[in-house]
Protein backbone atom coordinates (compact mmCIF):
# COMPACT_ATOMS: atom_id res chain seq x y z
CA UNK A 1 0.00 0.00 0.00
CA UNK A 2 1.54 3.14 -0.96
CA UNK A 3 1.24 5.85 1.71
CA UNK A 4 1.50 9.93 1.53
CA UNK A 5 3.15 11.84 4.54
CA UNK A 6 3.71 15.38 4.68
CA UNK A 7 6.71 16.06 7.12
CA UNK A 8 6.97 19.55 8.49
CA UNK A 9 10.94 19.88 9.25
CA UNK A 10 13.08 22.91 10.80
CA UNK A 11 14.48 24.61 7.22
CA UNK A 12 18.15 24.34 8.22
CA UNK A 13 21.23 22.48 5.94
CA UNK A 14 21.44 18.42 6.73
CA UNK A 15 18.28 17.79 7.87
CA UNK A 16 16.92 16.54 3.97
CA UNK A 17 20.09 14.17 4.49
CA UNK A 18 18.70 13.16 8.20
CA UNK A 19 15.82 12.43 7.00
CA UNK A 20 16.89 10.13 3.91
CA UNK A 21 19.35 8.85 5.95
CA UNK A 22 16.91 7.47 8.53
CA UNK A 23 15.23 5.69 5.65
CA UNK A 24 18.34 4.19 4.38
CA UNK A 25 19.44 3.00 7.84
CA UNK A 26 15.92 1.86 8.63
CA UNK A 27 15.51 -0.10 5.20
CA UNK A 28 12.74 1.90 3.78
CA UNK A 29 12.58 3.03 0.41
CA UNK A 30 11.11 6.35 -0.62
CA UNK A 31 8.93 6.16 -3.84
CA UNK A 32 8.43 10.19 -4.16
CA UNK A 33 10.06 12.96 -2.46
CA UNK A 34 9.85 16.41 -2.56
CA UNK A 35 10.62 19.57 -0.45
CA UNK A 36 9.95 23.06 -0.24
CA UNK A 37 10.46 25.96 2.14
CA UNK A 38 5.77 26.96 3.38
CA UNK A 39 4.68 29.75 3.65
CA UNK A 40 7.09 30.18 6.98
CA UNK A 41 10.78 30.31 5.86
CA UNK A 42 12.20 28.63 8.98
CA UNK A 43 9.91 25.50 8.42
CA UNK A 44 10.24 23.23 4.83
CA UNK A 45 7.62 20.57 3.85
CA UNK A 46 8.28 17.43 3.10
CA UNK A 47 6.14 14.84 0.88
CA UNK A 48 7.22 11.14 1.17
CA UNK A 49 5.56 8.64 -0.48
CA UNK A 50 6.29 5.04 1.17
CA UNK A 51 5.16 1.76 0.24
CA UNK A 52 4.52 -0.62 3.08
CA UNK A 53 1.69 -2.08 5.02
CA UNK A 54 0.01 0.15 8.01
CA UNK A 55 3.30 -1.94 10.58
CA UNK A 56 5.92 -0.21 8.16
CA UNK A 57 3.76 2.99 7.81
CA UNK A 58 3.78 3.43 11.63
CA UNK A 59 7.44 2.84 12.12
CA UNK A 60 8.46 5.25 9.73
CA UNK A 61 5.87 7.75 11.48
CA UNK A 62 7.42 7.25 14.89
CA UNK A 63 11.42 7.62 13.81
CA UNK A 64 10.76 10.26 11.80
CA UNK A 65 9.19 12.18 14.81
CA UNK A 66 12.61 10.97 16.66
CA UNK A 67 14.20 12.82 14.21
CA UNK A 68 15.38 16.58 16.16
CA UNK A 69 14.56 18.76 13.10
CA UNK A 70 11.02 17.01 12.18
CA UNK A 71 8.08 19.18 13.87
CA UNK A 72 5.02 16.89 12.76
CA UNK A 73 4.50 14.22 10.75
CA UNK A 74 0.96 13.40 9.24
CA UNK A 75 -0.16 11.08 7.39
CA UNK A 76 -2.38 12.14 4.36
CA UNK A 77 -4.93 10.08 3.42
CA UNK A 78 -5.89 10.36 -0.50
CA UNK A 79 -9.37 10.61 -0.07
CA UNK A 80 -8.73 13.58 2.93
CA UNK A 81 -6.00 15.71 0.60
CA UNK A 82 -5.09 16.77 -3.14
CA UNK A 83 -2.08 15.77 -4.68
CA UNK A 84 -0.52 16.49 -7.98
CA UNK A 85 2.22 15.94 -9.39
CA UNK A 86 4.43 17.57 -12.79
CA UNK A 87 5.96 16.26 -15.76
CA UNK A 88 7.98 17.47 -18.17
CA UNK A 89 7.76 14.72 -21.79
CA UNK A 90 10.33 15.45 -24.57
CA UNK A 91 8.29 14.11 -27.15
CA UNK A 92 9.72 12.83 -30.90
CA UNK A 93 7.54 15.25 -33.41
CA UNK A 94 7.47 16.40 -36.74
CA UNK A 95 4.70 17.88 -39.08
CA UNK A 96 3.09 14.55 -39.78
CA UNK A 97 1.96 14.08 -36.02
CA UNK A 98 2.26 17.13 -34.10
CA UNK A 99 -1.53 17.96 -34.39
CA UNK A 100 -2.30 14.80 -33.16
CA UNK A 101 -0.07 15.33 -30.22
CA UNK A 102 -1.27 18.67 -29.38
CA UNK A 103 -4.97 16.87 -29.46
CA UNK A 104 -3.82 15.10 -27.04
CA UNK A 105 -2.21 17.60 -24.79
CA UNK A 106 -5.68 19.41 -24.70
CA UNK A 107 -7.31 15.97 -23.53
CA UNK A 108 -5.25 16.25 -20.54
CA UNK A 109 -5.15 19.74 -20.49
CA UNK A 110 -1.33 19.60 -20.90
CA UNK A 111 0.59 23.00 -22.47
CA UNK A 112 2.96 22.66 -24.73
CA UNK A 113 6.33 24.45 -23.48
CA UNK A 114 8.82 23.86 -26.59
CA UNK A 115 8.42 23.09 -30.07
CA UNK A 116 11.60 22.41 -32.09
CA UNK A 117 11.79 20.37 -35.69
CA UNK A 118 11.70 17.48 -34.22
CA UNK A 119 10.55 17.46 -30.70
CA UNK A 120 8.04 18.91 -28.50
CA UNK A 121 7.79 18.78 -24.88
CA UNK A 122 4.68 18.88 -22.78
CA UNK A 123 4.33 19.92 -19.34
CA UNK A 124 1.51 17.90 -17.60
CA UNK A 125 0.24 17.88 -14.03
CA UNK A 126 -2.38 16.10 -11.75
CA UNK A 127 -2.65 12.86 -9.90
CA UNK A 128 -0.26 9.38 -10.88
CA UNK A 129 -3.21 7.90 -13.07
CA UNK A 130 -3.42 10.76 -15.37
CA UNK A 131 0.45 11.57 -15.29
CA UNK A 132 0.84 7.76 -16.86
CA UNK A 133 -2.32 7.66 -19.29
CA UNK A 134 -0.72 10.78 -20.78
CA UNK A 135 2.57 8.97 -21.07
CA UNK A 136 0.87 5.88 -22.66
CA UNK A 137 -0.81 7.89 -25.10
CA UNK A 138 2.05 9.32 -25.85
CA UNK A 139 4.67 6.24 -26.08
CA UNK A 140 4.06 5.81 -30.04
CA UNK A 141 5.88 8.42 -30.81
CA UNK A 142 8.69 8.05 -29.37
CA UNK A 143 9.55 9.85 -25.52
CA UNK A 144 12.99 11.15 -25.57
CA UNK A 145 12.85 12.29 -22.22
CA UNK A 146 10.59 12.15 -19.20
CA UNK A 147 11.11 13.58 -15.70
CA UNK A 148 8.40 13.57 -12.77
CA UNK A 149 8.46 15.79 -9.90
CA UNK A 150 7.06 13.40 -7.69
CA UNK A 151 4.22 14.17 -5.48
CA UNK A 152 3.05 17.20 -3.55
CA UNK A 153 -0.40 16.79 -1.38
CA UNK A 154 -2.35 18.99 1.11
CA UNK A 155 -4.77 18.00 3.24
CA UNK A 156 -8.45 19.54 2.26
CA UNK A 157 -10.51 21.74 4.76
CA UNK A 158 -8.78 23.93 7.03
CA UNK A 159 -5.15 24.22 7.99
CA UNK A 160 -3.59 21.38 9.83
CA UNK A 161 -2.83 21.89 13.52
Amino acid sequence: MRHTLAVLVENKYGVLSRVAGMFSRRGYNIDSLTVGVTDDPTISRMTIVVMGDDEVLEQVMKQLNKLIDVIRVTDLKSEESVERELALIKVNSDVTNRSEIMQIADIFRARIIDVASKSMIIEVTGDDGKITAIEQLLRPFGIKEMVRTGKVALRRGQKSS
